[in-house]
């Protein structure tokens, strides 16, 4: 039967939080390496996951289409599925779609709004759910189940790693996106616009420092979590450990991701291995 699959999107974890950080549990999967998203912000960079693309690593004096010819041969060895390769994921060009057809239960569990059940993102899966709390990974964790007749397929999209990064405190600025993208649209949009002709809140250099310390903190417990979630894994399960995209924390006078051109924003942490 074929591999297990275990996908996990740390949302906005840029590398540096996850190389500072101490994870035990990931370390038992495999060593961290520093990639590249294909896009800076959630939805477009969920896309080309959806696709089967992982986190690339940039690679020199190379045709980009050899890249991703690379890419896609190489979920022959996690899934232990011979002879996959890209012609595997047409027309639909759905990791999702390709594991149906060889008759996997496929479930995704997310956080972030824009990737709800109502979004494009929602097709091909068996079972897909917007967790009704932001940081949620130990619910999803305790949900996994796995089958002896048939091969899995969760893919876990993480709040725990972007902001607020689990901090409660109301006097942090309240950014579009993080707090629902539907409700409450039309006060958002106000207060953007009363924004234009005064200074826009921003964070202080202490409070830049504060944030991606915090964010290095959820890391560790997206870790802990990650304990539990091997000890229902089948040995046959192979573990994709992520994120979509990073962040600034100041660099560059920047703070978050999206319209933001900066490496940080780009640069993931990425382990693979099967279960160990």
């Amino acid at each position: 039967m074929p591999n297990n699959l275990v996908y996990i999107v740390m949302d906005s974890c840029r590398y540096d939080s996850y190389a500072r950080a101490k994870t035990p549990n990931m370390d038992r999967i495999s060593s961290g390496e520093s990639r590249w998203s294909y896009a800076s912000w959630t939805a477009p960079s969920h896309h080309s996951i959806f696709l089967g693309q992982v986190a690339h690593k940039a690679p020199t004096r190379v045709l980009a289409s050899e890249v991703y010819k690379q890419e896609y041969a190489l979920w022959v060895d996690r899934l232990g599925i011979p002879d996959l390769s890209f012609k595997s994921f047409v027309p639909e060009l759905s990791l999702a779609k390709m594991l149906q057809r060889q008759g996997y239960r496929t479930v995704g569990r997310v956080s972030m709004p824009v990737l709800n059940p109502f979004t494009p993102f929602s097709r091909f899966f068996d079972d897909y759910q917007l967790m009704s709390d932001h940081n949620d990974f130990a619910s999803m964790v305790d949900l996994v189940e796995f089958s002896a007749e048939q091969p899995s397929y969760y893919f876990f999209n993480l709040g725990e790693t972007h902001y607020p990064y689990m901090l409660k405190d109301d006097s942090l600025p309240r950014i579009s996106g993080v707090h629902g993208v539907v409700n409450g649209m039309d006060d958002a949009v106000m207060r953007t616009s009363d924004d234009v002709d005064g200074e826009a809140e921003f964070f202080t250099p202490e409070d830049m420092v504060m944030l991606h310390e915090q964010q290095i903190k959820c890391v560790e417990y997206v870790d802990a979590l990650i304990e539990e979630l091997l000890a229902k894994c089948p040995r046959d399960t192979h573990i994709i450990v992520t994120a979509d995209h990073g962040e600034c924390f100041g660099e560059g006078d920047f703070f978050g991701h999206g319209p933001v051109m900066h490496k940080k924003v780009f640069e993931v942490p990425f382990l693979e291995a099967r279960r160990p």
